[in-house]
Order: structure tokens, then C-alpha cells, then sequence
């Protein structure tokens, strides 16, 4: 028999209590508000819970109270009461008071139940609390932005629990605050939020952010609109992309059934190579002088299936999540030229003409994994179109693959690296390999497809593929190879025989044979 579930208490008074001021209070103007600040997806969260989990201070209901940043509290309380020296004639009361009053408009920024009647885990506050809270954490903020660009290098570990999704402020509070010291309050915000950006930003070279506040919902929020470019609706093509789509349909439909007669008629050769190399290997075990062969003649035809074999077993299950596109090594082999540009996403392009890769410059630091992983954790949280950042992280992590790769962008000026190592960089885009969701972004998909297309039709690569897979590691072609010098002993020795020749001198011509090579090798 199942169990029965088991009923928590109700309590009738808080449920009527709670219906009442939801009922008596406005709360219309900020229903239909988009979430700005929610959890972190899962699916981003189990692969480094560290970069999206505050270690230092919470900012924020998120993390508020979390034991292990308790330490913190005593500066944010420092920081509130410097603050309270710089409000003329009023106090921190009255600051209170005037986020009190925008409680709604900030639970609306924040991750609410589904059922408007439950409040969710981490609203679970009443208006005086989190306005206390607000008061606290944006006072500690501003005191932040004021000395960021002094202490950048003190501050590395704050930075990186500042920009993280789960614990962000509204940024009209920052607003709400600095207009109670000194008006006009948008212009020192802006000044902050300038220097904040040309700070923490991974792209360099950028002009001068929008800092409006009305049009960024956070600090985060902020950095994403100026660093990635309006996204565009996934679904709209142009009648040129459909005709292109279409020709490329019915190219990879004729593709596969190139492919299916190509290796049907392999596995045909394959087969009658094996028959071939069969018959001859017991030939040979039967003639004088060549019996010694047959051993080692079977053994190389054997080995010779084996790698096949693993090679085949390995590439059943290739990396998803990894785009596919040749790494930076391989491009450069294949003639591409990588030209840093100045700007953000929109910048990527590659010119067939010139065959270049024009790629933005980025900064590289201790502080860009948790920048990168939260700008994508964001992303996948708001927009609803393409994942522009996403889908740029992925081609970054196909292109670097190795400490080579890393060091030939930094050689062409398009990473700078203010790490310890290329290899350090290398690790960073290797570990960002997890999307949320599939997402097409045709402005890099197209960048994407040129460059396979460049890539697949060099010669150069053609030349060195053909030579890895199809000699290198054919196997009918090393039975060839084995027939061929099965047919040249067999003929050495009928001509050794009807000269009257000793297996003695056989051996002795190839020696003579065998150092005659090693002397024109």
C-alpha cells in the first residue's frame, strides 16, 4: 500500500493575512516586468558551481544570511554608515522609507512562484526587510564602483562575486540612492558605470557604453547590452537564406548518398583484398626460401584492421556540446589569416577574398571565466531569440583547442593575456563547452560554414587527409603494398632459379638492396 503524503499544517490566519495585503496593495504596474534576476540554469550551475555561487558578500535575497559570507556583513554595515555621512539632512531612515515604498518594483526584477500567492523562497521577506536589505547591499555597491578602478587588483574576489547572476540590485536603486547625495544623479552614475565597463568587460576597444538606467536592469544586464549586439528573431530569413538553405538540403542529400556507395564499394574491396592477401599468404607459405613471410605478412594485415577499428569505436560519440570547426592550428595551415578588430560581437566576420578571420580583441584575467559563465548563464535566462553570447563562446572553445592555438591569437594581437600561460587560456574556453540550448545565430553560423568550406577545399588539407586516412591507415592499400612485394620476391626468385642461384645469394642481394635504400635515404 503507498504511503499517504503527509500534510503540513495551514494556517489560516497567515493565509488570510497574506491575500488581504496582496488584494489591498498596488501591484499592477510591475506585473508584467520580465524577470531580470533568477536562479542559474542547472544545466550551467553543476559544471563550476564556484563561478556562479558568491564566495565573498551576497548582494541581494539570493544568498542573504548564507553563514559562510556572514564575515562580509560587518563592511556592508561600514559602507551603509558611510553612507549615511554623505545624505545631508536626512538618514538612513528615510532612504529605508523610499525603498519601501518600491518593494513591488523590485520582487518583480527578481525570480517569483508561479503561484501568486506563495512568495517564493527568496522573497519570503516583508517591504521593511528588504528594503533594509537594498539599503545595506547598494550602499556597499556604490562604495565599490566608487573605488574599483583605484583597487582593481585588491578587489578581484568581490568583482567576481559582484557580477554574478544570483546576486545582482536593481540598478535604479543605485539610482534612487545617489539622487538623495547630489543631483543630477544620472551623471555620477554614469561615471561609475563607464568605469566599471572599460574595467571588467572582456572586449577591448569598445566605445562608450549606454548607461542609461532606464534601459539596463543591473550591473550584469548593463555589460551584456553593450558587449553583445541586439538579437534579431530566430525564426526571420530572408528569401536568399531559404533558396541557400534549400541548396544545401538537396547538396547533403546527394552527399549521403555518395557517401553510402563510396563505403559500400570500401567494404566490397575491403573484403576481396582479405580474399586476395588470404590466398597469396598460403602460396607463399608453400614456396621455398618465401614459407618466412607468410607469419609476418599476416600479422601486418591483421594490425593493420586494428586501428581502424579504434578509430571507428572513438568517433562514435563525438563532443555535442563542442562546435564543429578546425582549430586555430589547422586554419593557419590552411592558409587563414586572423585580424583583430576593434568592437564587440558584431565585429566577426571572415573575408573569402583575403581568406581572414576578424575576430574582436578580448582581455583575458583571473576575473574573465566568471565574467563569461555569467553573461551566458544571463543570456539564457532572458532571451527568448538566438544565444548570441552562447553561441560565441562555442565557437572560441572549437577554435582553442590547445596551448598552440591560444599562442598563435595572442601572436596575432586578438587575445591579450594577462594570464600565466597560453595554456591557461587554453583551459579556460576548453572548460566552457555546455549551452543551455541549441540556438542558430546567422551572422556566426555563416562565419562558421566559410570557414569549413575554405578549410575543406584547401588542397594542402586535402592532401594531408587523404594521406592520414588513406595511406596511412588504409588497410587495402598496405595489402597492396604487401601483394606487390609478395609478387617481387616471387619473381627474385624465379629469376634466382632459372639463373641457378642459392637461397644464400637471394639473402645476400637483398642485403645489398637494403643498404643501397638506407644510403639514398
Amino acid at each position: 500500500m503507498a504511503a499517504r503524503p503527509v500534510l503540513l499544517p495551514f494556517d489560516e490566519t497567515q493565509w488570510i493575512t497574506r491575500i488581504c495585503r496582496i488584494l489591498e496593495e498596488d501591484i499592477e504596474p510591475y506585473d508584467d516586468q520580465p524577470i531580470s534576476i533568477s536562479d542559474v540554469p542547472k544545466t550551467l550551475l553543476c559544471t563550476k558551481p564556484e563561478a556562479y555561487i558568491p564566495q565573498l558578500v551576497s548582494l541581494g535575497p539570493y544568498h542573504h544570511c548564507r553563514d559562510e559570507l556572514v564575515g562580509m556583513e560587518r563592511h556592508k554595515l561600514s559602507a551603509a554608515k558611510k553612507a549615511q555621512i554623505h545624505l545631508p539632512g536626512t538618514d538612513l531612515q528615510q532612504l529605508v522609507h523610499s525603498f519601501t515604498k518600491l518593494a513591488h518594483r523590485i520582487r518583480a526584477h527578481y525570480h517569483r512562484s508561479s503561484n501568486f500567492l506563495v512568495l517564493s523562497r527568496h522573497l519570503n521577506l516583508s517591504n521593511e526587510t528588504l528594503g533594509w536589505m537594498m539599503v545595506i547591499d547598494v550602499s556597499f555597491l556604490l562604495e565599490f564602483l566608487e573605488t574599483f578602478s583605484k583597487n582593481n587588483n585588491k578587489n578581484s574576489m568581490l568583482l567576481r562575486d559582484i557580477v554574478m547572476l544570483e546576486n545582482q540590485v536593481p540598478l535604479f536603486l543605485l539610482h534612487e540612492a545617489i539622487g538623495l547625495r547630489i543631483q543630477p544623479a544620472q551623471s555620477v552614475l554614469s561615471s561609475m558605470l563607464i568605469g566599471f565597463f572599460y574595467q571588467v568587460s572582456i572586449f577591448r576597444g569598445v566605445g562608450c557604453p549606454c548607461t542609461d538606467v532606464n534601459q539596463h536592469a543591473h550591473l550584469l544586464d548593463f555589460l551584456y547590452s553593450n558587449m553583445v549586439p541586439r538579437c534579431t528573431d530566430e525564426s526571420a530569413g530572408t528569401d536568399e537564406d531559404e533558396s541557400r538553405c534549400k541548396h544545401d538540403h538537396r547538396e547533403r542529400t546527394l552527399n549521403s548518398i555518395v557517401d553510402f556507395f563510396v563505403k559500400r564499394g570500401s567494404k566490397f574491396v575491403s573484403v576481396l583484398m582479405d580474399f586476395v592477401v588470404r590466398i597469396l599468404v598460403k602460396v607463399v607459405a608453400s614456396l621455398p626460401c618465401l614459407s618466412v613471410l607468410s607469419q609476418p605478412i599476416e600479422q601486418l594485415t591483421q594490425a593493420a584492421s586494428e586501428p581502424e577499428n579504434v578509430q571507428n569505436k572513438n568517433n562514435q560519440s563525438p563532443l555535442l556540446e563542442e562546435i564543429a570547426v578546425p582549430c586555430v592550428t589547422d586554419l593557419a595551415y590552411a592558409g587563414v589569416k586572423f585580424c583583430p578588430t576593434v568592437g564587440n560581437l558584431s565585429m566577426i566576420n571572415f573575408s573569402s577574398e583575403t581568406v581572414t578571420l576578424h575576430l574582436p580583441v578580448i582581455g583575458v584575467d583571473i576575473n574573465s571565466e566568471v565574467v563569461l559563465r555569467n553573461l551566458v548563464a544571463y543570456e539564457a535566462s532572458v532571451c527568448t531569440g538566438p544565444l548570441i553570447f552562447a553561441r560565441y563562446i562555442e565557437l572560441m572553445n572549437g577554435i582553442i583547442d590547445t596551448e598552440d592555438d591560444a599562442r598563435l591569437l595572442r601572436e596575432c594581437g586578438i587575445v591579450l593575456n594577462h594570464l600565466k600561460s597560453d595554456q591557461e587560456v587554453a583551459e579556460l574556453w576548453n572548460g566552457m563547452t555546455r549551452s543551455v540550448r541549441l540556438t542558430r545565430v546567422p551572422e556566426l553560423d555563416k562565419v562558421i560554414d566559410d570557414l569549413n568550406q575554405h578549410y575543406n577545399s584547401c588542397w594542402k588539407v586535402n592532401i594531408r587527409t587523404f594521406v592520414k586516412e588513406h595511406v596511412l591507415g588504409s588497410r587495402e592499400l598496405l595489402g597492396c603494398l604487401a601483394v606487390v612485394m609478395l609478387l617481387l620476391f616471387m619473381g627474385l626468385q624465379v629469376f634466382c632459379v632459372a639463373r641457378g642461384c642459392g637461397p644464400a645469394l637471394i639473402v645476400w642481394r637483398a642485403e645489398k638492396l637494403e643498404r643501397e635504400l638506407n644510403r639514398l635515404l
